[in-house]
């Protein structure tokens, strides 16, 4: 899941303890940090202490532009904390100045791509309203699915907020048939 991914204009890859200083920035940015924590900053002792090293060890991968080589935020996709092992939370946190130019988008969209190619992702599912609605069920059209509703929770009220977060859910390679839903489950 950590393995290197590139697309048309990113790098992402495994975090290091070399990545320390652009994470304590990405993270100090009030403005990035708004719709967090209220744009609080975020202590330099506690990224290094408790954030960078979560990070190095796995799920999440610093976001490099390809053009200039750099540090523009991260993405991760990974179980959730506390969360059920089966299903891959996918999230990203981006510099103010690598906002509207689509990398959420395509960063996203890629990570979609390992999930169904390499973990054997089944059904996505988006966080919405606080419960889970499952966007695709079947043959063929699940990946379609799943990526159309990274689109359109990117296009939602959130969008160029610099932060976001959805779930992929893998299940097993021969999963029993499930109906599309509409609506949220009560």
């Amino acid at each position: 899941m950590d393995a290197p991914l590139e697309t048309s204009r990113l790098v992402l890859r495994p975090f290091t303890a070399a990545d320390a200083e652009q994470l304590i920035a990405l993270h100090n940015d009030a403005e990035v940090m708004r719709h967090l924590n209220g744009g609080k900053p975020v202590p330099r002792e506690r990224i290094l202490g408790e954030t960078l090293p979560r990070f190095v060890r796995g799920g999440f991968l610093a976001a490099v532009e390809k053009a200039s080589g750099g540090f523009i935020g991260w993405f991760h996709l990974r179980p959730p904390e506390g969360g059920p092992a089966d299903e891959l939370e996918l999230g990203y946190r981006l510099h103010r100045a690598a906002w509207g130019k689509g990398y959420a988008t395509e960063g996203s969209l890629a990570l979609i791509d390992r999930a169904f190619d390499e973990l054997g992702a089944r059904r996505g599912v988006r966080a919405d309203d606080g419960g889970q609605r499952a966007v695709a069920a079947g043959h063929g059209e699940v990946r379609d699915a799943a990526r159309a509703d990274v689109l359109r929770g990117l296009a939602g009220p959130d969008r160029g907020r610099g932060a976001g977060r959805g779930r992929v859910r893998t299940t097993p390679r021969t999963p029993a048939p499930c109906r599309p839903l509409t609506t949220p489950p009560p």
